[in-house]
């Protein structure tokens, strides 16, 4: 696999020095402004590592909130579960972050609260939001797979629902959803590419950037694939080292 990237990768490189239709020179490191737009581009990757490790902390606690009223006995709890996970899986990333962004202040407003929202938390909070939904159904997954038994026999010996769930349901669900949660931080990451359209300086909107001061989109947007797959593939082995530590520690 190694090989085929460095092949596609050479092939485009030689492609660029052989016709005058590509223009790899925009981004050419051995280049004082190649180097610039490539310094200016790689910037950016710190505001969307940023924004992904907040928005997905916030989405894990607030995923674990939904989930658990839909293991509740009680039919208005599942209720209010199902609403609100069908209601935000339903709304598109971007129209909910226009509505965070622009709409939300509104409703504060007329509230009588000044609370001013920037492009970061404006990126956090729709990120956040809508994976909770598919957080919730991770960690609902995780609950059900663990046996009725334990939770009738921690009733048995005296423990609320809200004990039970704290030390025994919760405990081993977690551990078994500890891969498919890592896999949303990448969907998280990828989807962080939205706050450019309200001026977060992540890694598209400097792209956007140069793209209009170069007009050389497909060299600029190709860099800008390279470094998602960078960011990715180094999410992906944190993922599978996990999935591997999890899976030792369950045959020990």
């Amino acid at each position: 696999m190694k090989k085929i990237y460095l092949l596609c990768l050479a092939c485009i490189i030689l492609s660029g020095c052989s016709s005058n239709v590509w223009g790899w020179y925009v981004i050419n490191p051995t280049t004082p402004a190649g180097w610039v737009n490539i310094k200016f581009l790689v910037s950016g990757i710190g505001n969307t590592i940023l924004i992904s490790i907040v928005a997905a902390f916030i989405s894990i606690n607030l995923g674990l909130l939904v989930a658990l009223p839909g293991q509740s006995s009680k039919k208005g709890w599942r209720i209010i579960n199902r609403v609100y996970v069908e209601f935000i899986r339903s709304i598109p990333l971007l129209p909910m972050l226009f509505w965070v962004f622009y709409g939300l202040p509104i409703v504060f407003k007329s509230m009588g609260l000044n609370i001013p929202i920037d492009p970061f938390w404006g990126a956090v909070i729709t990120l956040a939001i809508s994976d909770s939904a598919f957080t919730a159904e991770i960690y609902r997954s995780g609950i059900q797979s663990i046996a009725k038994g334990q939770k009738e026999a921690a009733h048995s010996i005296g423990l609320t629902y809200a004990q039970t769930m704290r030390y025994v349901i919760l405990p081993q669900a977690i551990r078994r959803i500890l891969p498919p949660l890592a896999n949303q931080f990448i969907y998280i990451v990828k989807m962080s590419a939205f706050a450019s359209v309200i001026g977060m300086q992540e890694l598209t909107r400097r792209a956007n950037e140069i793209v209009v001061t170069e007009y050389r989109p497909l060299e600029i947007y190709s860099l800008l694939i390279l470094e998602y797959l960078v960011l990715v593939l180094i999410i992906s082995a944190g993922v599978r080292w996990l999935e591997r530590k999890m899976g030792s520690n369950e045959n020990q």
